[in-house]
């Protein structure tokens, strides 16, 4: 990837475009609320600003006019926020976009399937960068957060992938402390703050609340044992305690097999996920093909033909929930995972 080259002529381009943003008239919005998100915002006469994952992210008045997303997530909550118009790509998608957002989804040019060039995105001219991992702003990803701001570009991280995340060893990350949809919420707060549109933030927020109250209002889980396997047939990464899967179990009420592990996905061999023979598998259904094994239709073949998995209870009498992998991940789809894995429960007869 070349992250180190000198700048080339978009980079310059990029300042042109960064003076004119300072300069020119700010969109107006008629959402002007003030929310209660993950840092500490304040917005004036010349700038918005919050704290984000140790850093302060500061934006001219009216917001972004030319934002990237570089992950899905971040991506999904500012379609949903009505901010399409102000986005000029975006990258790395592992599912077909949420529904319902189709249509703007389709307006923002697609970068990258997966990660882009730092230089591809500088080629649009951004005026303000969010990914939902720090990998895609860290070394070996895009580029790092120094190297977006040395050329004047905010950058913005998910509050999921640092709250009580340790990511300084190999892997996914640790959870030093349990995810809870709050952080997401905080996350779609925060960026309605720096677009400028609070009471569309306060509104999605209320939505994806009451969404949950309704899908878990009289669930009883207890005792049910659950496998949330995001991908690769061959060595599984599967779900530990507390990321975003933690956050569905604790809402259903239901126990993960792997709860004693604090690692986001652990990959963990076939003969251990038998011995602890989960009473649910939640499989995620991915589009991307990064790894063997993305499709639930690859993952259920699998299951069913190896010699180990095959006898799994679950596999055995097909107790399978298939997720976007956006649902999997902390995002606003975590309340679809919510949704789909208390039905599943009901239906099942494994709880009511």
């Amino acid at each position: 990837m070349p992250l180190h080259r000198p700048a080339r002529p978009a980079a310059l381009l990029l300042c042109g475009v960064l003076l004119l943003t300072a300069c020119g008239s700010a969109p107006t919005d008629s959402d002007t609320a003030t929310g209660t998100g993950g840092g500490a915002a304040s917005a004036d006469a010349k700038s918005r600003s919050l704290e984000n994952c140790g850093r302060t992210v500061r934006v001219p008045p009216g917001g972004p006019r030319r934002a990237v997303s570089l992950n899905q997530g971040t991506t999904e909550i500012m379609l949903a926020l009505g901010l399409a118009d102000r986005m000029v790509g975006t990258a790395t998608w592992t599912d077909p976009v949420m529904k319902g957002l189709e249509k703007p989804a389709a307006a923002v040019p697609r970068l990258a399937e997966n990660n882009p060039s730092f230089e591809k995105v500088l080629d649009t001219e951004p005026d303000f960068v969010a990914a939902s991992f720090a990998s895609t702003l860290g070394k070996g990803g895009v580029a790092t957060r120094e190297q977006f701001e040395q050329l004047g570009v905010p950058t913005y991280l998910s509050p999921s992938d640092c709250l009580g995340k340790d990511n300084s060893g190999g892997g996914d990350g640790r959870r030093t402390t349990p995810l809870t949809m709050e952080t997401v919420y905080g996350e779609v707060r925060d960026l309605a703050r720096l677009f400028g549109v609070e009471e569309r933030g306060e509104r999605l927020v209320a939505e994806l609340k009451a969404r949950v109250t309704k899908a878990t209002t009289g669930l009883r889980g207890a005792g049910v044992s659950v496998l949330y396997w995001f991908s690769d047939a061959h060595s599984p990464y599967l779900a530990g305690c507390c990321g975003a899967p933690g956050v569905i179990t604790r809402a259903t009420g239901t126990e993960n097999v792997f709860d004693d592990t604090t690692e986001e996905w652990p990959q963990i061999g076939w003969e251990t996920v038998a011995d602890r023979n989960p009473d649910l598998l939640v499989i995620g259904d991915l589009t991307r093909k990064a790894q063997s094994g993305e499709s639930a239709a690859k993952k259920i073949a699998f299951l069913e033909s190896d010699s180990v998995t095959k006898k799994m209870d679950a596999v055995r009498n097909k107790r399978y929930v298939l997720l976007s992998g956006q649902a999997m991940n902390p995002t606003i789809r975590t309340v679809e995972g919510i949704e789909q894995v208390a039905a599943a429960l009901r239906a099942s007869g494994l709880a009511k």
